[in-house]
């Protein structure tokens, strides 16, 4: 039978590399945030035994650990202007070449959203999150998260339209 942690992080490590690396941008940091993350939750099993929903707390430590990495690292002005720039992909690699323009094309639009829009659209769109569930995690109200998720979507919309029309 699994222990608690093993249970935990098979239930949930790749949702939560998934959102450090949309919110890090550094496959290397992401490791780091989730191994940070789960060292944590051994040395304190009882961590978890408050928590309402499992995930939006394991999501809200991620987010505050990789704020706290940024921080550490004194790097936070710097990750903020590469996050426009880095591409780094969240999607699996795929043969089909009209596959690989629309994730690129996709990822450059996710890339180019602001990190509270970007990491409220990726809880929303590939966590399948609610907004309450989006504002536990990130320590926000409901309502900015919703307006954050409306914001990032209008300017997913406007970047990928042209891809649309192509497609059409």
């Amino acid at each position: 039978m699994p222990s608690e942690i093993e249970r935990l992080y098979d239930e949930h490590a790749s949702a939560l590399f998934a959102f450090l690396l949309n919110f890090t941008r550094d496959e290397n940091d992401t490791r780091d945030v989730l191994q940070e993350i789960f060292i944590k939750l051994a040395r304190q099993p009882g961590l978890l035994r408050s928590a309402r929903d499992e995930l939006a707390f394991l999501l809200r430590l991620a987010h505050n650990a990789a704020i706290d990495l940024m921080r550490r690292r004194g790097a936070r002005s710097r990750h903020h202007a590469q996050f426009g720039t880095e591409q780094i992909s969240a999607f699996a690699p795929t043969s089909d070449p009209d596959e690989t323009a629309f994730r690129t094309d996709l990822s450059a639009a996710l890339s180019a959203l602001p990190p509270d829009q970007r990491a409220v659209v990726h809880l929303k769109l590939w966590a399948g999150l609610t907004f309450e569930e989006i504002a536990a995690a990130l320590e926000i109200p409901p309502n900015t998260a919703a307006s954050r998720y409306r914001y990032g979507l209008d300017k997913l919309r406007a970047r990928l339209r042209p891809l649309y029309e192509e497609i059409k």
